[in-house]
């Protein structure tokens, strides 16, 4: 099977209008590629979190994240698992065993790039729940999610994961999980860390949630603020296209 995909990547640019003032603008392009040359990172998915919020918010969206999963597998993307600490659950499992066996590969040297301050304030841990306590409760990556044992891949090590980018020839990565202005962004398989090896990456920007708890600046919802990291992304870091793009391409 060689499935192309034609991607609509959005991303937001400064310009200047010809009154002279300065606006970010979203635009759109196009990036067509086989899907053989697709790589899907999950991030983060736990079976559980410590604050009922976040949660309750994951276990909305992951039957729809295991269905672009799988459209996308079905025609041959590769699907990496990263729900990180929990390796030890994981650790005999074939999907674990072949990406750790990977042999080092040469690392690229990192590129320089700006680090923006967030626009949301998630200091007091972006919880929106009173109450909850901060602990760690996940023991593995979420049971609605399937792996496929011949397949897939779960690492939660940058290493690991560029290593099998650079074996597969993959020339596209998005993103899906949680928290988009945390592990989305800075775990070691994650945006920031992928833009600075040259890694070409997009995150899926309806299959992902933010830590923000509305008491915090800037005032607004949850899902304002979960908006306002996505388009910091789009800005700053990556562009983002809706999983619709994908799903009904891959799931043709």
């Amino acid at each position: 099977m060689n499935t192309f995909l034609t991607l609509p990547l959005r991303r937001q640019t400064l310009v200047t209008t010809s009154d002279g003032y300065a606006v970010w603008q979203s635009s759109e392009q196009e990036w067509r590629l086989s899907v053989e040359r697709l790589a899907i990172i999950v991030c983060d998915v736990w079976d559980h979190h410590w604050c009922r919020g976040a949660e309750e918010r994951l276990n909305k969206m992951v039957a729809r994240m295991n269905e672009v999963l799988c459209a996308a597998r079905s025609c041959g993307a590769h699907i990496i698992h990263a729900p990180s600490d929990t390796m030890a659950f994981s650790g005999d499992q074939p999907a674990r065993q072949r990406i750790a066996g990977l042999a080092p590969t040469c690392m690229p040297v990192e590129q320089a790039h700006a680090d923006p301050p967030l626009p949301i304030d998630a200091s007091d841990g972006g919880c929106d729940v009173p109450g909850c306590i901060t602990e760690y409760v996940w023991t593995r990556e979420h049971p609605a999610i399937t792996v496929d044992a011949e397949r897939d891949v779960i690492s939660d090590v940058g290493l690991e994961v560029y290593a099998y980018l650079q074996q597969q020839a993959i020339e596209l990565t998005l993103l899906m999980g949680v928290h988009t202005n945390m592990c989305i962004l800075n775990r070691s398989f994650a945006i920031k860390q992928l833009v600075r090896w040259g890694v070409p990456v997009a995150l899926l920007r309806d299959l992902t949630d933010a830590m923000y708890n509305p008491a915090c600046a800037p005032y607004v919802s949850h899902e304002e603020g979960t908006a306002l990291v996505i388009g910091y992304i789009e800005k700053h870091w990556c562009p983002t296209l809706p999983s619709v793009a994908l799903l009904s391409q891959a799931g043709a």
